[in-house]
């Protein structure tokens, strides 16, 4: 768990990170650089979550030495599927990555969601869904890492 607490935003109590893959923690396919081996020194106190289309159907396989409970979507309304999952973990308790138009509504529904600017680019809905927009996903990752600087950008 991570707990902290932020100024006129509140006490933020989190136990899952939920991601995206495709364009979030990978560039065409394979997983950026450092994304690794921050994400395994989360797991040490947050449970890790991949929700992911597979466009590049890489996942699983670029997935297989991080402990998280990764997911290929199916079917259609991939953003709906995403809220869901949120919802059923208990949105309160989520930190929450995407690119894609298909992560507007787990961003929105999150306590914290973070839109991610990697190469691939980022959707212009998901701006406006998420609380932190950020250039590199080692960056937000970074920021559950030091939640000061979490806290310094959320507070207000």
């Amino acid at each position: 768990m991570l707990e902290i607490d932020i100024p006129n935003f509140g006490v933020v109590r989190l136990q899952h990170l939920v991601s995206d893959f495709t364009g979030t923690l990978s560039f065409n396919g394979k997983i950026i650089p450092g994304v690794k081996e921050r994400l395994n020194s989360i797991a040490e106190f947050l449970e890790i979550h991949v929700l992911t289309s597979d466009t590049f159907g890489t996942a699983l396989s670029e997935l297989k030495d991080i402990p998280c409970n990764a997911h290929v979507l199916e079917g259609e309304y991939h953003d709906l599927q995403k809220e869901e999952y949120v919802e059923k973990l208990g949105a309160s308790s989520v930190v929450a990555f995407g690119n894609g138009n298909n992560d507007r509504k787990m961003l929105r529904l999150a306590r914290i969601g973070i839109a991610v600017s990697e190469s691939e680019g980022c959707a212009v809905d998901i701006l406006m869904a998420a609380d932190v927009h950020i250039t590199s996903i080692n960056a937000g990752l970074d920021l559950l890492l030091n939640p000061r600087r979490l806290k310094a950008t959320l507070r207000y």
